[in-house]
């Protein structure tokens, strides 16, 4: 949560005294004083202490191993990422940290969190997404090469390097698994397809330091302490 959302919210601040806090040097975080009103805070792997008060946040991590079928929108006429959760786990601000395809299942993040989910999918974050597929095809140390300098799609637009690895294949099909910074459109099946090749199943199966485990298919968990921890490189 924003430290100045939270300091009006908790503290029943105006905004105006909300700022003097700042400038009178009021405002601690683990300790060390900050002047960055929008910085990003969790009082599960922060200190926040204002003028001498300690203050809490509520914000909510989700880790879903998301169904195929499922639809990665808050609202649509089809089932939502959403409707995984129980009706007590469930927030109006809960948002998903980025999106994956009605027919590609795996790790997806829920949260609250409004600033998180913004930095997570920021190209510039070099925030890495990992997926295993299966191919239609061989899948070639050539096809490594082509992936690890950048697919250009038809129309002109080229990805970031990725990094593909080949866990088994064979003239007809192929496991692979591929790593990527970016989360355009459709993005890994006309990575393929630009190589004349088409994936079949996906799967997400990493995003950052977080990792999907053996969490079941379509079930759902708060994020541990630990994993909170591993994320805190990306509050700022």
């Amino acid at each position: 949560m924003r430290l100045d959302k939270l300091i009006e919210k908790q503290l029943k601040t105006s905004r105006k005294q909300m700022k003097r806090l700042f400038l009178m040097g009021k405002v601690q975080v683990d300790g060390q004083v900050v002047y960055q009103e929008n910085k990003n805070v969790d009082s599960r792997i922060h200190q926040i202490d204002i003028n001498g008060q300690r203050l809490f946040t509520n914000d909510k991590y989700y880790l879903l191993n998301k169904p195929q079928g499922v639809v990665t929108a808050n609202k649509d006429n089809l089932s939502t990422v959403f409707d995984c959760l129980h009706t007590e786990d469930y927030r109006q601000d809960l948002v998903a940290v980025g999106r994956l395809d009605r027919d590609t299942e795996g790790l997806l993040l829920l949260t609250s969190n409004g600033q998180l989910n913004y930095d997570l999918i920021q190209p510039k974050k070099k925030v890495d997404k990992v997926y295993e597929a299966i191919i239609n095809a061989e899948v070639t140390t050539k096809d490594m090469t082509i992936f690890a300098q950048g697919i250009k799609f038809i129309g002109g637009a080229t990805c970031q390097p990725a990094k593909l690895e080949i866990l088994s294949a064979t003239p007809y099909e192929s496991h692979v698994r591929l790593t990527i910074r970016e989360g355009k459109f459709h993005q890994v099946k006309k990575m393929f397809l630009a190589t004349g090749k088409k994936v079949i199943y996906l799967k997400r199966v990493a995003m950052g330091p977080i990792t999907l485990g053996d969490l079941s298919v379509g079930a759902y968990r708060e994020l541990t302490q630990d994993e909170l921890l591993l994320l805190k490189d990306y509050f700022r």
